[in-house]
């Protein structure tokens, strides 16, 4: 499904990024549930994976751990940080800490940026 930009009727895609590290053993699950989310929302943006190699490319990207979800040079859960470097990333569910989104957490976000 496209989205359309209703105050000219263009269509668009957002860009999704998923950024990890080789390594982080919780990434492919949070993938697993964004393409699960984006197929639910019938959105078919493109989702890019972006490794991140270092600290100083987590430093460029702003990296707030791994898996980070990024629409649109946006992190869909911010975090105000002074620093940035390869971790693993936990994330609020509500069957309690885990290391990646919940499918519905995903939707739920997507749907607030779909409009």
């Amino acid at each position: 499904m496209d989205i359309s930009d209703e105050a000219d009727g263009e269509h668009f895609a957002m860009n999704i990024e998923l950024l990890y590290f080789d390594g982080c053993p919780l990434w492919e699950t949070a993938l697993r549930n964004l393409r699960d989310a984006c197929a639910l929302e019938g959105l078919t943006w493109p989702i890019e994976l972006v490794e991140v190699r270092d600290e100083h490319e987590a430093a460029a990207q702003r990296f707030l751990g791994s898996p980070s979800i990024v629409v649109d040079g946006k992190d869909l859960w911010p975090e105000s940080r002074n620093a940035y470097y390869l971790s693993c990333r936990m994330y609020r569910t509500p069957d309690g800490p885990r290391g990646w989104p919940t499918v519905a957490m995903l939707r739920e976000r997507l749907r607030a940026i779909a409009g």
